[in-house]
């Protein structure tokens, strides 16, 4: 019987800088990736009141060009691209025709002709034959072009500082969702005012052969500021304070979350919703959760249990997100 190895694991370019780091490293979306270094706490509190250093090289990218481009992108996604501006991007489902998520997206308009979506790391192989299949109608060319982008992201309230440092741009001239081509360590790339931990910050783009020079710049120009690497567990739980959801738990392809292992919330005695992302905070020192419950039980200030592996913890209902940064 002939057997089909497993697919080996992918490595970002980094991956030699993390182990270096002292980085624990685990398979995450088919990809060997940072967990942690010093610590989630520890990483978390920094990029709340520093600024942590990310790798997510792991997230891929697909580019839609040519005549029907805008056509297109408005086909697979659900927020409308003829409002952005050429140097503008925002976030979108990459929706089915019944409503539902194939996954969630940043959508970059670099032409008038020419979009950049960035997608998630454990979806790449289903997104880009979805956007392939549905894009086939228009005239536009649909490549997945994730081997052509290394993405390193600088978050927390000192990274534009930090950045500026590095770069021929004029940062403070980026706003948020906004992004610009130039250097950074004098490297040729993108940079986005963009993130998914809740902070100011930019996510870079650039080529993957020179990924270890720019994330060595990063990390030296920070050095009096005490910018740490950060993690994938640093990720998460900055991302859940902010509200930002994640597919797979908060968004999926059905209109309701079906993942058996999610813990049930009880309001009277009986299940009548789910846990879909939950956390003790580092930062805020809260347990937090999101969570899909009855409309008549949503409103700020409702309280439910939740059932947290046999034992029910009582939850209060507060608006989103749990935190928002201080705008200075």
């Amino acid at each position: 019987m002939s057997h089909t190895p497993d697919a080996p694991v992918k490595q970002t370019p980094l991956n030699a800088r993390h182990r270096a780091l002292g980085a624990r490293m685990v398979p995450f979306a088919g990809w060997d990736m940072p967990v942690e270094y010093s610590g989630l706490s520890q990483e978390h509190l920094a990029v709340r009141t520093r600024a942590g250093l990310f790798d997510v090289t792991h997230m891929g990218q697909v580019e839609i060009a040519g005549k029907d481009a805008l056509a297109a992108v408005q086909w697979i996604s659900s927020n409308d691209a003829s409002r952005l501006k050429i140097g503008q991007a925002h976030y979108a489902g990459l929706t089915t025709p019944a409503g539902t998520f194939v996954d969630d997206m940043l959508v970059y308009r670099f032409a008038d002709d020419h979009f950049l979506l960035v997608i998630n790391a454990s979806n790449v192989e289903k997104d880009v034959a979805w956007i392939v299949e549905q894009t086939r109608r228009f005239d536009v060319a649909t490549v997945d072009t994730s081997s052509r982008y290394a993405l390193i992201a600088l978050q927390g309230p000192l990274a534009r500082q930090v950045m500026q440092r590095l770069s021929n741009v004029d940062l403070a001239g980026i706003k948020y969702y906004w992004f610009a081509h130039g250097e950074i360590a004098g490297v040729r790339g993108t940079l986005s005012r963009t993130g998914y931990t809740g902070e100011d910050g930019f996510e870079v783009f650039v080529p993957p052969q020179q990924a270890v020079t720019v994330w060595d710049a990063i990390l030296e120009a920070g050095r009096d500021e005490e910018i740490v690497p950060a993690g994938l567990g640093a990720r998460d739980t900055l991302r859940l304070e902010a509200a930002m959801r994640l597919y797979g738990n908060d968004i999926d392809d059905t209109t309701t979350v079906l993942d058996a292992d999610l813990d049930p919330v009880i309001i009277g005695g009986a299940a009548a919703g789910r846990v879909t992302s939950g956390t003790q905070t580092p930062f805020l020192k809260k347990a937090i959760g999101m969570a899909y419950v009855p409309v008549a039980s949503s409103a700020p200030g409702s309280e439910f249990d939740v059932d947290v592996r046999g034992r029910l913890a009582r939850a209060t209902v507060v608006p989103l997100p749990f935190y928002k940064r201080p705008r200075g």
